[in-house]
C-alpha cells in the first residue's frame, strides 16, 4: 500500500513538489466565466484578468463528488492518502473533502490552517514523512501536531485590491498610496490578518524581516518557501537579494514560486510571502 498525499489547487509548491501529489481544483469566476484553477486557468492568466478586472474574482470549493472521485482512485489502487487543504476559516474546501472522506477509512482529511505557500511547505513536510515510511495515520497527527508553527507573512505591494475587496475604505487606500505604505500580514491559524504597515519597498523589506523574527526562530529543519503574486517575480528577488544574510543560516534555496488565486484576489501582484515552520 502507498502512501499519497492529496492537495487543492491554492496551495503553492515548488514543480517538483507539486508533480508528487495529486490537485484537485477550485473554480475561479470572474464575472459570469467560470474557470477550473490550474487546468482551464493558469495563475499567469489569472493575473492578466485580475489586472483587467473592474471587480474582484471569487473562488469556490470543490464539491464532495470531486473529491469523492478522487478518493475512489486512490482506494481503487490499494493505497492510501492524506488530503491538506487551505483553511477551513477562508474556504469550504475543507468542509466538502469531510463530508467524502467519511466514506473511506484509508483518507486523511488534514486543514493546513493557512493558504498558498503556508499549505505548500506542509505539503513538502508530509511528502517528506512519506519518504520516511510513516502511514497516512501518523501522517494526519503530525500535521495536525505542526500546524500551529506554520506561519505566512507578507508584504502586500498595493492597497487598490485591498480596497475593491472591502477589507479598506477608499480614503485609506488612497492616503496609503500617496504616502507609499506596505501593508505587512500575516496568515496564521486560517486568519488573514495586518500586522503592520512600511512605507516604501525597502523599508518593508526590513519590515518583513522584524516580522519573522517576532514569530520566532524558524525552524530549517524543515521546509521554508518564497511565494510572489503578479505576472512579475522582481519584488521577491529583491527581498531575497536585501536578506541573504538572513536566510544564511539556514542555506535555504532562494527560489520562489507563484501563488494562485485566493492570495491573489485578496491582495493583487507584488505580494512578497514567506512561509515557514517556527521552532
Amino acid at each position: 500500500m502507498n502512501t499519497r498525499i492529496i492537495i487543492d489547487s491554492t496551495a503553492n509548491l515548488l514543480p517538483q513538489h507539486r508533480a508528487q501529489t495529486i490537485v484537485v481544483p477550485l473554480n475561479v469566476r470572474f464575472g459570469e466565466t467560470e474557470y477550473i484553477d490550474g487546468i482551464t486557468i493558469t495563475n499567469e492568466e489569472f493575473y492578466e484578468k485580475l489586472e483587467k478586472a473592474e471587480k474582484l474574482p471569487t473562488t469556490s470549493q470543490p464539491s464532495p463528488e470531486v473529491f469523492r472521485k478522487v478518493f475512489q482512485e486512490v482506494t481503487d489502487a490499494g493505497d492510501e492518502a492524506v488530503l491538506i487543504t487551505v483553511a477551513s476559516k477562508l474556504s469550504g474546501t475543507c468542509q466538502s473533502a469531510n463530508i467524502a472522506a467519511q466514506e473511506f477509512d484509508n483518507i486523511y482529511v488534514v486543514d493546513s490552517g493557512n493558504v498558498a505557500v503556508g499549505s505548500g511547505i506542509m505539503t513538502e513536510y508530509a511528502l517528506r514523512l512519506v519518504e520516511e515510511g510513516k502511514s497516512a495515520k501518523e501522517i494526519k497527527e503530525i500535521l495536525d501536531n505542526e500546524k500551529e508553527n506554520v506561519h505566512l507573512v507578507a508584504m502586500v505591494d498595493t492597497l487598490k485590491y485591498l480596497k475593491m475587496g472591502g477589507r479598506i475604505s477608499g480614503v485609506v487606500a488612497f492616503a496609503g498610496e500617496l504616502l507609499n505604505i506596505k501593508p505587512i500580514v500575516e496568515v496564521y491559524d486560517g486568519v488573514i490578518q495586518q500586522i503592520s504597515k512600511a512605507r516604501g519597498t525597502k523599508m518593508g523589506n526590513q519590515v518583513l524581516i522584524q516580522e519573522i523574527n517576532k514569530v520566532g526562530e524558524v525552524d530549517y529543519t524543515k521546509p521554508v518557501l518564497f511565494g510572489h503574486s503578479g505576472q512579475s517575480d522582481a519584488r521577491v528577488k529583491q527581498f531575497l537579494e536585501s536578506s541573504q544574510d538572513f536566510w544564511k543560516a539556514g542555506n535555504v534555496p532562494g527560489h520562489s514560486v507563484l501563488m494562485g488565486s485566493v492570495i491573489g484576489a485578496q491582495a493583487g501582484p507584488g505580494i512578497v510571502a514567506i512561509a515557514f515552520f517556527k521552532k
